[in-house]
């Protein structure tokens, strides 16, 4: 089907939540896609951090084909093995407590929102300005952006917004009657503003004051994208609760909720609940993406392609910020440079706002293919 039929049934059959680019993948490996035309991309935002290594991995495609042959649904009233074993890897390699399997970050989030006002009834929350925990409606309400939330207000109450850069402003705004802090400690959908290590410890002190749990919401920057398994590792500070989803599933659609062995029976039978979520096709994908990530030598792989990758992008006088393979650079005009890049360099990234262009490649990017990517780059500015 051509590109123009396939617009034209959008514009009949979908409803516009999205400003889509002209263009159609039909394939994808490793950190290149074709299009319906047979031209071929570098993909440096996967997914937005969802293909974590790579596209169509041999391991992945296999593991969930192998699964699909034998059982895809019977829903969370029975067992099934990939989830159980994947709730408790993902425990052990993070929290230690227990694990909520849901479809979605946002989902997660709204696990997270309910975990804390079990543990404490009627608390409020306090979020960090430029966060962003997803589009329901208790998940919007965590995400201070007034474009996004305002042709939906009245939303959740409870929310209090504090400055990304005022550590003291975060703790006085935690009280006895605070449920939860939640926050990104690399904030992604605004831009890539990783939370100084000061916020982040202010936050800790401040939810030990007063009782309150602090959530970290790792959707974007965990699963190694950071070059640690979790962005909170590299910043020395431990959370109550947090969640993930993207690069968990390497394209599949997965979110986890997971706390420390303190709260992790906080939530009980009834309280919480999901027909689709950790069903064994999924569970049995994110555990192979798991198998390839959870390695000590590729996360130094991750962090030495993300120094190269920030090195170079420096080299064109870029002001560059992020860590990791999780990176954004300032221009005056990112949307536009982000279609010519698209479209003039078969460069995929995205722009997240006027001024900032967003680079989330694929885990098992090539140092190759960074140094083709900051070429192609480079020949759009110019």
């Amino acid at each position: 089907m051509a590109l123009a039929e396939l617009q034209a049934l959008e514009g009949r059959a979908t409803m516009g939540t999205y400003a889509r680019n002209p263009v159609e993948f039909v394939r994808g490996e490793g950190a290149r896609l074709w299009d319906s035309d047979g031209n071929e991309y570098l993909d440096f935002l996967a997914g937005i951090s969802v293909v974590q290594i790579g596209h169509c991995h041999p391991a992945l495609v296999e593991a969930v084909t192998a699964q699909a042959r034998r059982l895809m649904h019977v829903g969370n009233l029975f067992y099934t093995e990939p989830a159980m074993r994947l709730a408790a890897r993902l425990s052990e390699l993070s929290l230690g407590g227990k694990v909520f399997l849901a479809n979605s970050g946002a989902e997660a989030v709204e696990c997270a929102l309910k975990l804390a006002r079990r543990h404490r009834p009627g608390g409020g929350f306090v979020v960090v300005e430029g966060g962003f925990h997803g589009r329901t409606m208790g998940a919007l309400s965590a995400t201070p952006q007034e474009a996004k939330q305002a042709p939906f207000a009245p939303l959740v109450p409870g929310f209090t917004t504090v400055s990304r850069e005022d550590p003291g402003a975060l703790a006085t705004a935690v009280s006895d009657k605070t449920a939860a802090v939640l926050l990104e400690p690399i904030q992604g959908e605004s831009g890539i503003h990783p939370l100084s290590e000061e916020m982040l410890s202010a936050a800790r002190e401040a939810c030990d004051r007063h009782g309150a749990l602090l959530v970290f919401d790792e959707i974007q920057c965990g699963m190694g994208r950071t070059g640690d398994l979790w962005a909170w590792e590299g910043a020395g500070v431990r959370p109550d609760v947090m969640t993930v989803a993207k690069g968990l599933g390497g394209g599949l659609p997965i979110g986890a909720c997971i706390t420390t062995p303190e709260y992790a029976d906080t939530l009980g039978p009834g309280d919480h609940g999901s027909t689709f979520a950790g069903g064994p096709v999924i569970a049995a994908g994110a555990n192979a993406v798991l198998d390839v990530v959870d390695d000590e030598a590729f996360l130094a792989a991750v962090l030495s392609k993300g120094g190269a990758l920030s090195s170079a992008l420096g080299a064109l006088g870029l002001e560059v910020r992020g860590r990791g393979l999780m990176h954004a650079f300032r221009v005056a005009d990112a949307p536009a440079l982000a279609r010519r890049l698209l479209l003039d360099q078969r460069l995929v990234v995205n722009a997240t706002g006027p001024d900032t262009i967003r680079l989330l490649p694929p885990l098992t990017v090539t140092p190759e293919e960074i140094e083709d990517a900051v070429g192609r780059i480079g020949a759009a500015l110019r």
